[in-house]
């Protein structure tokens, strides 16, 4: 299930992704409450950059800034992260939403596609969540510095 469409009457449709959402659990807790039910883990805040398989199936994302978690607070803030994954897993790793409070819709209005080339806006909204178990890499030291 899909999705497809041009930019322009000039243009021929092409696949896209929908524009899916992760709902918000509604009984579910602060970002803070989240955290504080982590024994040793990452707070990732944002994105940055990302690679994705032809198939969209093993990925690899950085975050806008990364925090360290000890005993259910943050101690401080770490850099050269990435978290690494493959679809199933990543989605089956997820442990807890967060409540509506923490549910952030986010986007671009620039996601390229096609030759000729084709903008379209695309949007993805997500509330704070948990996820255990996820592969995460010290940028630095894979790329051998």
């Amino acid at each position: 299930n899909g999705c497809s469409y041009a930019d322009s009457g000039l243009h021929v449709p092409i696949q896209r992704m929908p524009n899916v959402s992760l709902a918000a659990d509604e009984r579910g807790g602060s970002t803070a409450d989240l955290i504080a039910g982590v024994d040793n883990g990452l707070y990732v805040v944002g994105d940055k950059s990302w690679s994705i398989d032809m198939q969209r199936y093993n990925f690899q994302f950085t975050g806008q800034r990364f925090f360290r978690i000890k005993s259910g607070a943050i101690v401080g803030q770490v850099r050269d992260v990435a978290y690494q994954s493959n679809t199933i897993d990543f989605w089956n790793s997820l442990a807890a939403r967060g409540g509506p409070s923490t549910y952030l819709l986010g986007g671009a209005f620039n996601c390229g596609k096609g030759q000729p080339g084709q903008v379209a806006s695309v949007s993805h909204g997500a509330p704070s969540c948990l996820f255990t178990n996820v592969n995460i890499l010290n940028t630095n030291e894979e790329a051998g510095r």
